[in-house]
């Protein structure tokens, strides 16, 4: 079946996504038992394989989503070869998901610094100690790697150079909702780009 229907107002009522996904990760921030804002982050590979992990979400912006992260891990060295990613949010509580698609640039000026100032003393230690995605002997290496950089930087650790944010900005936009039946309430956001502004179509779920 072709895409030829017309596209419509939203049907949750919304007229910009970004303050729609706000609203929802809010409302799930009072019934989630945990971490309202994780979302399952998807990459490639070089090969074409993609990867799948969660990550915490840790701003909506204006026209972007952004979180944080060791550059030197997968995820990171993926997204810098290729430029793009696709994350769900998923609330089991409200029975709701988001789905975002977009291209990604880091975030690593004053706001990163910020946050990784913000953050618990031991998870900044933790960024210095832990080569991401590299292979491990054992949780005490770990540790004394956490140690080290204590001793180093005592209670005021720079942010390390291959730790910062992603910014993704998206390209397209779903939202969905659960229905009795398996009869979803399912939009689809896409950008116009001859009126500077987004447009919505209902989809089967």
């Amino acid at each position: 079946m072709s895409d030829t229907t017309t596209p419509t107002e939203s049907i949750f009522g919304a007229t910009d996504p970004f303050a729609l996904a706000q609203a929802w990760m809010d409302e799930a921030a009072a019934t989630e038992p945990n971490d309202p804002n994780a979302i399952a982050l998807a990459t490639v590979d070089p090969d074409g394989m993609p990867n799948v992990r969660v990550v915490l979400l840790k701003e909506i912006e204006a026209d972007a989503f952004v979180f944080y992260t060791n550059y030197e891990g997968d995820k990171g060295r993926e997204i810098d070869a290729t430029g793009v990613a696709s994350f769900v949010m998923h609330w089991k509580t409200l029975r709701r998901q988001v789905r975002v698609r977009g291209h990604v640039s880091r975030e690593d000026g004053a706001l990163a610094d910020e946050y990784y100032n913000s953050r618990p003393l031991d998870s900044r230690l933790g960024a210095w100690a832990s080569a991401q995605s590299r292979p491990l002997d054992d949780r005490q290496t770990l540790i004394d790697g956490v140690e080290a950089a204590r001793e180093k930087f005592g209670d005021s650790p720079p942010r390390p150079p291959f730790w910062g944010g992603y910014r993704i900005r998206p390209v397209s936009f779903e939202f969905w909702h659960d229905g009795a039946f398996r009869l979803h309430d399912r939009e689809r956001w896409l950008p116009d780009e001859t009126q500077g502004k987004w447009q919505t179509r209902r989809l089967y779920p």
